[in-house]
């Protein structure tokens, strides 16, 4: 298995195609968006480059993972050698469904299908396949080249041997594979967050400010990050998509997003990526742009 499609290049899928490709596969890294797929190589290149500056790889080994990716915006195309391909489209179920119909038509029979979906169900998507042993959950953390887990999530129908591969690949990687069952939000995101969610309504109820209550968590329950501040690096449509997913997979209130969420992804506030959510992001970007001019 030396030859990995990834479909989609945004954060998630630029950061798993970096993580392969470092590891000495061949990548395939796929989207309908050229500009999309311009800006994921460009981002792998910084991260490269950042790590260069650290000594933690050479200049070598930078050009040597660079020179493993090839791009394609033709998904037919872009699976036409790969012995496994990870889906990392955004989190819509539709989107994914859509995604898993053509790589079952497209690839070959045997080839892996995994997807790196942080919470919709595996045996759903496997359902629209011809092929639901070969579907997989492999969720990677973000960012992925540093984050170690890797939640492996079993469809109902995946096989022993299609689970076992993905563990032994996942170590291959660095990684620590950890095996979940197939429910909504699977553990990271079960947990983490109604977490977020309360927080979120702890700030909605007017019980303490978004400083007062990210400083209560980083100091008091030492999280290197406050809630709301990680929802902003999460982005807060991500947030209330997984929360939406949840709360129609158990049918239960108390994953039920908070109205505050939901009021500011209708009004555009989506954090980071947006340029503000709970905190102020544009004086920042506004640096960062002044800074690149002198650099």
């Amino acid at each position: 298995m030396k030859n990995v499609a990834v479909i989609g290049a945004g954060t998630m899928g630029n950061g798993i195609a970096h993580t392969f490709a470092q590891s000495g596969f061949r990548v395939q890294l796929i989207d309908v968006s050229e500009n999309a797929l311009k800006k994921g190589i460009e981002t792998i290149t910084k991260n490269l480059d950042r790590m260069v500056s650290k000594e933690t790889i050479t200049e070598a080994q930078k050009k040597e993972t660079l020179s493993n990716i090839t791009t394609f915006n033709n998904i037919t195309e872009g699976v036409e050698y790969a012995s496994l391909v990870v889906e990392a489209a955004t989190e819509n179920i539709d989107l994914k469904l859509k995604i898993f119909k053509q790589l079952d038509e497209a690839c070959p029979e045997g080839i892996i299908l995994a997807t790196n979906t942080s919470s919709i169900s595996i045996t759903q998507i496997a359902s629209v396949t011809s092929r639901p042993d070969h579907v997989i959950g492999m969720h990677f953390m973000n960012p992925v080249p540093i984050m170690k887990l890797v939640e492996i999530i079993r469809g109902y129908n995946t096989s022993d041997e299609v689970t076992n591969t993905i563990m032994d690949l996942s170590k291959t990687l660095g990684k620590i594979p950890v095996e979940v069952n197939d429910y909504p939000g699977f553990v990271a995101n079960r947990i983490l967050m109604p977490m977020l969610n309360e927080s979120i309504e702890t700030l909605y109820n007017g019980v303490a400010g978004v400083h007062e209550i990210d400083t209560v968590m980083k100091l008091g329950m030492a999280h290197p990050m406050g809630p709301l501040q990680l929802a902003d690096f999460i982005g807060l449509d991500v947030c209330l998509s997984i929360l939406n997913v949840m709360y129609e997979g158990f049918k239960n209130p108390k994953y039920a997003p908070c109205p505050l969420l939901v009021n500011m992804v209708r009004a555009g506030k989506l954090g980071i990526k947006s340029g503000e959510g709970f905190y102020d992001y544009s004086e920042s970007r506004k640096a960062e742009k002044i800074a690149k001019q002198f650099q």
